[in-house]
């Protein structure tokens, strides 16, 4: 027992060492020279204030000739050193700033203590700028954790910048080229790189295709012309006047564990990221994946003597259907947490939706948006600045029906049927709803939902593994992490995924075909953990019921009803006004949810275009 609580500690005191931030930065060509311009302070604080929101306990920023590096902290715990941008002693030439944590830092700290590096504390991102003194752009290839890190090398003849992200791309960090002056700047959020002087705004031609056809988007392109976004386990390079070369890493193996179960190996993650020496809470949908995690944690609790876990879940004020309050209350009785259910008012969505439309920075279709920024809301309101979700499972588990569906249709017929099931508007309705010249800029360029197309018909005969790649490495990132990030960030909240954690995601990918169907594999770990009525029912997501609630006398309806006016799409150019007014009136005579969706995405759209030319107006952080 004493060994336990020794080695519970010593975790403790590894988790106290680990902060959460936004970082941002330039480099610019002839950095490092006497003669090169030193940013603009007022320039840096506008970007610094643009993502305060998610670090808004410490900012930090050191810049130089040509070059500037800085981090908004979120004190996840009480400061233990490691003050922001990481500078050792005997590196003077080498800084860092890290969004995220390392969980690995312990065995890299002895490595290279071993190898003659000294640290002043315990902080995880204090090993950065020794881990890249040995191994230069390779460092992140040793790095496990959630985080996206940047290097800046200042010593003589060697003036780089080192961009990384972790393999599953739950840390996101955002890079703009100007091929003009030469100047690669970064930042954590799109609000954020947009404040720089030398990014320019400029929404993509394809954008509306683009969310309409796969919701968001999924490559490493933004809906920004210029703008990229790291993908997941990619580094980026960026020498002085050059643009930024990107290369995919080798993943990270993750810590091993002998277990051979799927609820053992789950088990041991969820417990690693429950490790916190403030309360953690858990989002509970009532759902097999969150249920999973919100019973392992509470197990956890109990085991380790700490109070009784916290358990989140949000629905609607009135009558709506889907919803899954009752099914959320029996996981959180069986695993006997405190419960809290959180009801938005839908008077509010106008307003919660342009709020999650500008933290976003792009448009994302899913109206599980409002949900997730509303609900991060009220975790913040009862006071936990941790929470453990379940996002991932479907994706390495093969939860969607898109996916059985995939694997169980005719050879050379699925990938279409595949890709249309992503979209928010089927190929024919996006047609049906473009303009002639719409229509046939997008025949000429391609659509995104075709460069899918040719990405899966490339991947080889092994049709499950093509799927899990595609799902894993682009969907995944850009349509559920970025959005839990930066909408858990937008009320300073560290979410925390198990599913994600790179023993689960190789545990998953080395279990056999039949186990991955349906997660046959999660519910064989739920059924001792979670109730029979859990277990039974069917699949459902978590989101907004936006079928019911675009109808008549719905405040949702106007909000919708007013970006969609015939004056602003005649303005666009790019949908037919008559045919949009008409899928409105289809929606209202008889609502169903994929008329709702294509509407939903329309506006988000519209509305996006709007928020994202207001962006060069300096703002402050707004939650």
């Amino acid at each position: 027992m004493q060994g336990r609580n020794d080695a519970r500690t010593q975790r403790r005191k590894d988790a106290e060492a680990t902060v959460m931030c936004r970082i941002f930065g330039n480099l610019a060509p002839g950095a490092g020279a006497p003669r090169a311009a030193r940013p603009d302070a007022a320039e840096l604080a506008a970007v610094s204030a643009r993502q305060r929101h998610g670090g808004p306990d410490e900012h930090q920023v050191l810049s130089g000739a040509g070059w500037s590096l800085g981090c908004d902290r979120l004190a996840v715990t009480e400061p233990c050193g490691g003050q922001q941008p990481y500078r050792l002693a005997h590196l003077p030439g080498i800084l860092a700033v890290l969004n995220g944590e390392i969980y690995n830092h312990t065995e890299l700290r002895l490595h290279l203590a071993a190898r003659g590096h000294r640290f002043p504390d315990r902080c995880d991102g204090t090993v950065l700028p020794a881990l890249y003194a040995e191994y230069g752009t390779a460092f992140a290839e040793h790095l496990e954790g959630m985080f996206a890190v940047a290097v800046l090398d200042l010593r003589p003849g060697r003036t780089q910048l080192v961009l990384a992200v972790d393999d599953m791309g739950m840390k996101p960090v955002h890079w703009h080229h100007d091929p003009a002056d030469g100047s690669t700047r970064f930042a954590s959020e799109i609000p954020a790189l947009l404040a720089f002087e030398g990014v320019t705004i400029s929404p993509r031609e394809d954008s509306l295709d683009t969310v309409l056809a796969t919701r968001t988007s999924f490559s490493s392109r933004t809906a920004l012309d210029g703008i990229e976004v790291l993908a997941p386990g990619a580094t980026a390079v960026v020498r002085p006047g050059c643009r930024p070369l990107v290369r995919r890493r080798t993943p990270h193996p993750g810590s091993t564990t002998a277990e051979p179960r799927t609820q053992d190996v789950l088990r041991h993650e969820v417990r690693r990221l429950a490790e916190s020496e403030l309360p953690v809470c858990a989002i509970t949908s009532g759902g097999l994946d969150s249920g999973l995690v919100t019973a392992l944690a509470a197990e956890y609790a109990r085991e380790s003597d700490a109070p009784p876990l916290h358990t989140f879940h949000l629905g609607y004020r009135g009558r709506w259907p889907d919803s899954e309050a009752v099914h959320a209350r029996s996981v959180a009785r069986r695993a006997r947490t405190v419960h809290h259910e959180v009801a938005v008012d839908p008077d509010e969505f106008g307003s919660l939706l342009t709020r999650t439309v500008r933290h976003l920075g792009q448009p994302n279709a899913d109206p599980i948006a409002l949900s997730t920024y509303a609900l991060f809301r009220a975790v913040r309101e009862a006071g936990f600045t941790v929470a453990l979700t379940g996002d991932g499972a479907d994706e390495l588990f093969g939860g969607y029906a898109r996916m059985r569906a995939a694997l169980d249709a005719p050879e050379g017929a699925w990938v279409a049927a595949y890709v249309d099931s992503l979209s928010a508007a089927p190929r024919l309705l996006r047609e049906h709803l473009y303009t002639p010249a719409y229509r046939a800029y997008i025949a000429e360029q391609g659509s995104a939902a075709d460069r899918i197309e040719q990405e899966l018909r490339a991947c080889g005969p092994d049709r499950a593994a093509a799927l899990t790649a595609f799902e894993t490495r682009w969907r995944l990132p850009a349509y559920h992490l970025r959005r839990v990030d930066h909408l858990s960030m937008a009320w300073a909240v560290e979410t925390r995924l198990p599913f994600c954690q790179p023993a689960v995601v190789a545990h998953a990918r080395a279990l056999p075909p039949a186990a991955l169907r349906g997660k046959r594999a999660l519910y064989e770990a739920g059924r001792e953990l979670l109730p029979p009525s859990v277990l039974a029912r069917p699949k459902q997501p978590f989101t907004l019921p936006v079928a019911a609630m675009l109808t008549p006398g719905s405040p949702l309806l106007e909000t919708v009803r007013e970006l969609l006016s015939p004056a602003r799409l005649v303005l666009g150019g790019k949908l037919r006004a008559d045919r949009v007014r008409g899928l409105l009136t289809r929606q209202l005579e008889r609502p169903n949810q994929r008329d709702a969706q294509a509407l939903w995405a329309l506006a988000v759209h519209e509305l996006w275009t709007d928020v994202v030319q207001g962006m060069r107006i300096p703002v402050g952080c707004v939650a």
